[in-house]
């Protein structure tokens, strides 16, 4: 890559000058360099001189210089102090992060190099950190064992790297997704009696050591949200819950998380033994079509989030928006999630290996792997530079002239209109593959927007579109979905059944929000929900039948006593799907027919009484419903619901009366007779 002009030559001057009082004067061969980083990148030219003293074994030799970093951020662990452990690391970030950032600019390392060496020392600090919080947690409990690196390896608590940091492809500002779990076989420690509750205050004590704002900055942003259903759980989680969720409530979207995931730090067999415990998860062998749906949905949450308008240069967001980094990853994603349990070859964590490995497999073209390999480098080192400016966590390219001419170039380039081509051009060539792969798949969107449920973050577009819909607290509809899919009530505890609710979510709320109330129709409908012991049948049936769905929502929303019915007995839903439930009311015959049949399969007396009981609710709700869908007059409720009285009546009687007689005997010719009164002698009953 060629070495870029300074884009503020006088910001560079005086970085120089600033050095030059520190008794650092560059030579001919490192100016350059030095220019480039100072001229372009403020945060650079402030380390720069914050570490002058060091600068020039940097420049000299990288790999050192960043060898020496990560001894540094490991020494963490034997600090006398908190404070100690937290400037070790700091210092370490500084030296770091200067020397990847000069080999990088001056062509010295390519991107593998940058995103390796970035990896390695996020490793070394995330070690660090935890074998100080493993010792002083050893040492408050009065453990045998003292030594941080024998304690890391040897007390059942592993550290997962999640995402690029989990490839070795970590970015140079960025978050490290981390999970962590605990295995209660191995693990020593205890706060109160509960392993968790130490588990837990050691990883908070990671996350302080490694965030914590201090006079010499911070190390790392710390992502613990790609643990099971995080929203729900503690940042440490035992083996055993962990691998109990994965293969009963895991959704795809995690699929894809795993397949970068790597222990980075803790006990390694634990590591080990976890990530071998939920290959099935990961790689599963036979997806149907649903499943495959599922995971096409994981590419309308990318779609939903930040920028996806379409292709521009100032102001796009070069991960997230169309023809991005995200997309690249995505395009080989998809296809290992889906081919990946029947093809081991195809499990790679890295983006760049498992393009070569799905072309090896003859499933990509030799002209598709290098177009995409070719723009990943791109927009990675384009990343960077970005990152490069203030240390911010930024993929957006920016908005103004004068910002585009800046990071322009910073890459290289003469001019904004050279970058802003290049840009362009790699930017329609990946949405040009990605758009190819996917050419037949819909849109996770109402016609109001994106209704997207899944993934670690809220969708603030999705947000937006309940707004639209009608929905008066989007942020209440969105949490209750994102529990269901994450399998939070019996119905969507398989997976059958989150994969088919990915697809029926987009249906469901239009019909909720045509109600008087959409708010109260979705609180109802989602009362009946939690009540179903299971959610595939109904789900199902749902996709096939759309007027099932939309009477289901007209009940939840325009009759709350028939939808509090069916939150109760979501039994009732056998009948409600018979085609014969909103044909003309049965008549007393028929009624007297149905209800005997019921009561000869009832067994005994308290069986009669629950039979009638069922019965006559489920016809009740069937006048209910027939009213409110127009298939009966509101008049002919009274006769109606005096028939199904009188039926009940008739039904029991003997029943009743044989019961009476069998325990108290019976009165020699004795008779009686029932009478009916008010509403039920008028026949003017009501519900």
């Amino acid at each position: 890559m060629v070495l870029p002009k300074p884009f503020d030559r006088a910001r560079a001057q005086r970085t120089f000058e600033s050095l030059a009082a520190e008794g650092f004067t560059p030579d001919d061969a490192t100016r350059p360099t030095l220019e480039a980083a100072f001229g372009n990148s403020p945060f650079l030219a402030r380390l720069a001189v914050r570490e002058h003293a060091i600068l020039r074994t940097l420049l000299a030799d990288p790999h050192a210089a960043v060898a020496t970093a990560n001894d540094l951020a490991l020494s963490a662990s034997t600090a006398e102090t908190q404070a100690d452990a937290m400037a070790r690391l700091r210092i370490a970030k500084r030296r770091a992060a200067l020397a990847i950032a000069l080999a990088d600019i001056a062509g010295l390392w390519d991107l593998d190099d940058v995103t390796r060496a970035l990896t390695e020392f996020a490793d070394a600090c995330v070690k660090g950190a935890l074998r100080f919080a493993l010792r002083e947690t050893a040492e408050r409990a009065e453990y045998g064992e003292r030594d941080p690196t024998a304690l890391e390896a040897t007390t059942g608590l592993t550290v997962l790297a999640m995402g690029k940091y989990g490839a070795l492809e970590l970015n140079y500002s960025s978050d490290i997704d981390l999970v962590v779990f605990y295995d209660p076989r191995r693990f020593p420690f205890k706060k109160r009696d509960d392993l968790r509750g130490a588990a837990v205050d050691i990883v908070r004590a990671v996350v302080k050591l490694l965030t914590e704002q201090t006079a010499d900055g911070y190390v790392f942003r710390v992502d613990l949200r790609l643990r099971p259903d995080a929203g729900a759980t503690q940042v440490a989680i035992s083996t055993d819950a962990a691998e109990a969720y994965y293969e009963g409530m895991g959704q795809n979207w995690e699929r894809a998380a795993f397949i970068k995931a790597r222990a980075c730090a803790g006990d390694p067999e634990t590591g080990a033994h976890f990530l071998k415990a939920i290959e099935p998860f990961i790689w599963r062998r036979n997806l149907d079509f649903a499943a495959i749906e599922d995971i096409h949905s994981i590419k309308r949450q990318i779609h939903a989030h930040g920028g996806h308008g379409q292709i521009a240069v100032a102001g796009h967001n070069i991960k997230l928006g169309r023809g991005g980094i995200r997309e690249i990853e995505f395009f080989a994603q998809t296809q290992q999630l889906i081919l990946g349990g029947r093809i081991p070859s195809l499990r790679q964590s890295r983006t760049l290996e498992a393009l070569d490995a799905l072309q090896a497999r003859g499933l990509v073209t030799p002209e598709t792997t290098t177009n995409l390999k070719h723009a990943y480098a791109f927009l990675r080192t384009l990343e960077h530079r970005l990152q490069m400016i203030e240390d911010e966590q930024t993929h957006v390219v920016p908005k103004s002239d004068d910002g585009v001419a800046h990071i322009a170039c910073f890459m290289g380039y003469d001019s904004g209109q050279a970058f802003g081509d290049a840009l362009t051009h790699q930017l329609e060539t990946v949405q040009g593959h990605y758009a190819r792969l996917f050419e037949r798949e819909q849109e996770l969107a109402a016609p109001e927007g994106n209704l997207v449920f899944t993934g670690v973050e809220e969708d603030p577009g999705t947000l937006e579109t309940l707004t639209t819909m009608g929905f008066r607290n989007a942020a209440h509809v969105s949490a209750a979905i994102r529990g269901w899919h994450h399998g939070r009530i019996r119905a969507t505890r398989s997976a059958r059944a989150r994969e088919l609710l990915t697809k029926l979510v987009p249906v469901l709320l239009p019909a909720l929000a045509a109600t008087a109330d959409p708010d109260t129709a979705f609180a109802q409908f989602d009362r009946f929900l939690t009540n179903l012991p299971a959610g595939v049948q109904l789900f199902s049936q749902f996709l096939a039948r759309p007027d099932f769905l939309r009477l289901i929502a007209t009940i939840v929303g325009s009759a709350p006593r028939l939808a509090q019915h069916l939150a109760r007995a979501p039994a009732t839903l056998d009948a409600l799907i018979d085609a014969d439930f909103l044909r003309t009311l049965p008549s007393r015959a028929q009624l007297d027919t149905q209800l005997a049949d019921q009561l000869m399969r009832s067994g005994d007396y308290e069986g009669a009484l629950d039979a009638t009981r069922r019965f006559a609710r489920e016809q009740i709700f069937r006048v209910g419903v027939q009213i409110i869908e127009g298939a009966a007059k509101a008049d002919a409720a009274g006769p109606a619901l005096a028939n199904i009285a009188e039926a009940v009546i008739a039904g029991l009687l003997p029943i009743v009366e044989s019961e009476l007689a069998e325990n108290h005997g019976r009165i020699p010719g004795g008779e009686f007779a029932v009478v009916a009164m008010g509403k039920l002698g008028g026949r003017e009953m009501t519900a």
